[in-house]
């Protein structure tokens, strides 16, 4: 985790970068509760006595937080209502690495000259989806990437379950209408890779397809973002996963038009 000078206040919420490791495994329960407990992965013993989900990479990222003042929950972890996770490239390169390497040839974003910042284990609670808290948390991300100068973000966004073959039709139109530029092109490592593009481009039906995308990544593709080459299988989290990449410049214009309309009184057009 890195400097801690991110807070946005909200009225009923705070978004703001954690400060402690109490303020981690918060990060960590929520996790534990959308991603073991509704998306059906698979926690380690350790991770489901405490209910939290972990990794490795924790402590090299910064953990973006959404807190809803207005809950008073029984145990304190309960406490996080959204969570993002950070992880910038100059940080990756001191050792660390990028997560996605696991899943992706990262060697274009590893390359690349200018700022970048992975994104990963992005959600929200139950209680909170559908309104605000997901507009915060890109405000604040939007916000952090204009803070650090970054130019481009990427990071692994999910498809519920593990059957690409289910999936067939938003995978091709995600291939044949927002593949990322050969400049940044990353594709699935060559032992895991899972062709994109099972439909041909004419078959393709719009409307079937973003019905079945989910909210995040149709939120990426709003913005301008795009694809890399090639699906992967998450068995542990009974995912199909894509490498969403994205310029930051439409971010940074989103988080100054909220404070523009923040400053007149009519946030309610950007957050709801």
């Amino acid at each position: 985790m890195q400097e801690r000078t991110l807070r946005i206040d909200a009225g009923r919420f705070t978004v703001r970068l954690a400060e402690s490791d109490e303020d981690v495994a918060a990060a960590q329960r929520l996790r534990y509760r959308v991603f073991v407990e509704e998306m059906g992965a698979t926690p380690s013993p350790d991770d489901r006595a405490l209910r939290r989900e972990r990794d490795a990479f924790d402590p090299y990222f910064d953990h973006l937080l959404l807190i809803d003042n207005h809950a008073k929950p029984a145990d304190p972890l309960d406490g996080v209502a959204g969570v993002y996770r950070l992880l910038r490239g100059d940080v990756a390169k001191q050792g660390c690495g990028f997560y996605g390497e696991s899943e992706y040839d990262l060697t274009k974003i590893k390359e690349y000259p200018r700022g970048t910042v992975e994104l990963g284990r992005s959600c929200v609670d139950i209680a909170h989806r559908g309104g605000a808290a997901m507009h915060l948390l890109w405000t604040g991300l939007g916000r952090y990437v204009a803070e650090h100068s970054i130019e481009i973000m990427f990071g692994v966004a999910s498809f519920h379950g593990s059957d690409p073959t289910k999936l067939a039709m938003p995978l091709a139109y995600l291939h044949h209408n927002h593949l990322a530029p050969e400049d940044l092109r990353v594709r699935t490592r060559e032992e895991f890779f899972v062709p994109m593009d099972l439909i041909p481009a004419d078959q393709v039906v719009r409307a079937e397809a973003m019905r079945q995308i989910p909210p995040l990544i149709k939120a990426y593709i709003r913005l301008g973002g795009s694809v890399g080459e090639g699906a992967y299988v998450d068995h542990a989290f009974n995912t199909v996963d894509v490498c969403l990449l994205m310029d930051t410049s439409r971010m940074v214009d989103r988080y100054r038009e909220f404070y523009q309309r923040a400053s007149r009184g009519a946030t309610d057009r950007i957050l709801g």
